[in-house]
């Protein structure tokens, strides 16, 4: 029998949601927290909060970057000039509104993979942070039609990401499964506002993560599925389907930070199957 990691992304994935997802599939979770502490990012605290969607409880992992959580900005079609009305998501990799309240200081792949490489955390867990962190550069390279050594990553989302995406490679390290497979992703719909302006969900560099992954949207407005998510599902899972064959004993809930009529929130099941 094989130890099998499941997610389902039935709203979507961003960073944080899949990290507290799976926070809350360890045996001791206040050793994994001080973990995440000990990454010592600078800037970054992280602070596992019990909450509900839905009235269904679950873990928000908050990702404070200097103090202040990354969030995007969703865009409501029919008045999309009224800056109030949308409301802050999940998270966003590296291209937030928010980016204008900050300096604009800009760090390239390399940069960020020595950054990565000099945590203190197991060389498998750095290893694949800087893979995660490849597929982000290669996608917003194809988006943008820029060479791969040209494309940057803004400051902020750039630890907001490196944040997310080592925290989530530390969890799978931790868990150990054997197999990681993926519901088919909900993407959500509607615009996003990015820093290069306003885009359609999902956002450009999503979607280039995404290509050949089955995606849906069941007309829920918002960015679903962000593209650190998308990198950190495309890295991890070996297929996208339904629920395999598995008699799970743990389930994890990462809620995200938008209230919508669905269960706003990654679901993790860890248990034993067979080869499907």
């Amino acid at each position: 029998m094989k130890k099998i990691l499941y997610i389902e992304t039935n709203m979507g994935a961003a960073g944080d949601m899949l990290l507290a997802s799976l926070y809350e599939l360890m045996d001791d979770k206040e050793s994994f927290t001080q973990k995440l502490s000990d990454l010592s990012i600078p800037g970054v605290s992280y602070k596992p909060i019990k909450e509900k969607t839905c009235n269904i409880v679950g873990t928000r992992m908050c990702v404070d970057i200097h103090g202040e959580e990354e969030e995007s900005v969703d865009i409501d079609v029919v008045d999309i000039h009224d800056e109030h009305r949308s409301e802050s998501n999940h998270e966003h990799s590296h291209e937030m509104e928010h980016e204008k309240k900050h300096n604009h200081a800009h760090h390239g792949f390399h940069q960020v993979s020595d950054f990565i490489s000099h945590l203190p955390v197991d060389q498998k867990v750095r290893s694949d942070a800087v893979s995660v962190y490849e597929k982000l550069r290669n996608a917003e390279a194809a988006v943008h039609g820029m060479p791969v050594d040209q494309i940057h990553f803004h400051e902020v989302g750039t630890l907001d990401a490196i944040a997310d995406v080592v925290g989530v490679c530390l969890a799978i390290a931790e868990i150990n499964p054997d197999v990681i497979m993926c519901s088919p992703v909900n993407v959500g719909s509607g615009q996003v506002r990015c820093a290069h302006g306003i885009m359609p969900v999902p956002a450009p560099a999503t979607a280039e993560l995404l290509k050949g992954i089955p995606i849906y949207s069941n007309g829920i407005r918002g960015e679903l599925c962000t593209p650190t998510g998308a990198a950190l599902l495309t890295y991890f899972a070996e297929s996208f389907g339904p629920v395999p064959k598995i008699s799970y004993d743990k389930i994890g809930y990462g809620i995200g930070k938008k209230k919508f009529e669905a269960a706003n929130c990654v679901r993790s099941f860890l248990g034993k199957g067979g080869d499907r």
